[in-house]
C-alpha cells in the first residue's frame, strides 16, 4: 500500500513563496515518476510539474521559471518550491506517484494566493 501525504499549503500574498512537500510510504518511490497537479474550483485537474526517477523535470508553461520540483530519494519526499505566486495559482495541489501501470494520489493541500 502506498500513501502520499502532502504538506506546506496555506495562504500567501501575491508575489510570495511556498514550499510543498509530499512524503511517500512504501517501496515504489525511487522507481516512480513523481508529480504535482492542481485543481481550482470549476476546473479540471492539471499538471504542474513532474520529475522522473532519473531527475528529469517537466513543467506546465504557466509555472516555468517560478516553480521548481525536486526529490529526495533518501527521505522518499518530493518537493515543489513555488515563487512569484499569483492569484491564479490558487488551487488544491495534489501529489502523484506514477509507475507504468499504476498511479497513486495524495489527499491534496490547499494553496490560496491573495491579491
Amino acid at each position: 500500500q502506498v500513501q502520499l501525504v502532502e504538506s506546506g499549503g496555506g495562504l500567501v500574498q501575491a508575489g510570495g513563496s511556498l514550499r510543498l512537500s509530499c512524503a511517500a510510504s512504501g517501496s515504489i518511490f525511487r522507481r516512480s515518476t513523481m508529480g504535482w497537479y492542481r485543481q481550482a474550483p470549476g476546473n479540471q485537474r492539471e499538471l504542474v510539474a513532474t520529475i522522473t526517477s532519473g531527475g528529469n523535470t517537466n513543467y506546465a508553461d504557466s509555472v516555468k521559471g517560478r516553480f521548481t520540483i525536486s526529490r529526495d530519494n533518501v527521505k522518499n519526499t518530493v518537493y515543489l518550491q513555488m515563487g512569484s505566486l499569483k492569484p491564479e495559482d490558487t488551487a488544491v495541489y495534489y501529489c502523484n506517484a506514477r509507475l507504468p501501470h499504476v498511479a497513486y494520489w495524495g489527499q491534496g493541500t490547499q494553496v490560496t494566493v491573495s491579491s
